[in-house]
Parts: C-alpha cells; structure tokens; sequence
C-alpha cells in the first residue's frame, strides 16, 4: 500500500467525536500497512517531551525530549523531517537496530505541537515528497479533529 492509499483510508476512519486515541489507534494501524517499512505510530507531546502512542510495529522508545533525535527534531523544527540515511543523523534515537530512513510529520493543534506521526524504513531514501504530502495531510486532519495529549 502506497502512503497516499493508507492516507486516504486513515482518513476515511477519523470522526471527531471518538477520543483521540481512538483516532490515533485505526491510523496508525492503516499507516503500518505501507509498503516497504518496518515501524509507524505517533507521539504524543506533553509539554517539550513526545511520548509514545499508538503504533504499529516492534516496541518502540517511549519518551523523546523535543529537540532530541528525527522525532524531536521535528517536532521543535514544527515541520516534516525526512532521513535518508538515519545512521548519519546527528543524535538518531536508534529505538530500532533494523531501521535506516525515517520521516516525521509534525501534528498541530492550534499552532502547538500535539505530536508527531512517525515512520521508519529498514531501506535508505525510502520516503519521497509523495510520501511526505500525503503524511501533512493526514497530520492537518489529526490536528483539526482534536488530537490532545492522552497521558
């Protein structure tokens, strides 16, 4: 399944009036099916600190300070972070030792970050502008329908 196809259906499954980890639990099941990766979930931001949400994939790290490592980065930066190569990525949080390319989308919420989505490739340079448009939209979605710390 292509980003775009997992997109279009994780999208198809957000209703407002389910709490967000509801949301979160159904896209992160759709985003797991993407061809081709080894881990996609979400963090959720409490403060300056991401803390793990739902996912699909092996365990994963459970918190990650803003600032630190692909997720942090991008959640400070507040935009899309795409690594080709995550072994050369200044501060990686190897949460995986199978993972070599990541992207992160920041979510918003009110010009906040409430988290960030997620996914990591065991391939290098496995995530394209296609991949990140379609990710940004399913971020903008998520940010619009209420997406909150669960802690």
């Amino acid at each position: 399944m292509t980003a775009g196809d997992a997109v279009d259906l994780a999208l198809s499954l957000i209703d407002p009036s389910l709490p967000a980890v509801s949301n979160l639990s159904n896209a992160a099941a759709v985003l797991g099916k993407i061809d081709r990766i080894n881990w996609a979930g979400f963090y959720i931001a409490d403060g300056e600190v991401l803390w793990l949400g739902p996912f699909s994939g092996d365990p994963a790290c459970t918190r990650i300070p803003f600032g630190k490592g692909v997720c942090g980065t991008a959640a400070s930066r507040r935009q899309t972070v795409v690594v080709d190569d995550v072994l050369s990525f200044p501060g990686h949080i190897a949460c995986s030792s199978e993972s070599r390319s990541e992207i992160v989308v920041p979510v918003l919420r009110g010009g906040e970050v409430a988290g960030v989505i997620d996914i990591d490739s065991p391939e290098y340079s496995r995530f394209s502008s296609a991949d990140a448009a379609a990710l940004e939209r399913l971020a903008l979605a998520l940010g619009e329908s209420g997406m909150t710390c669960c802690r």
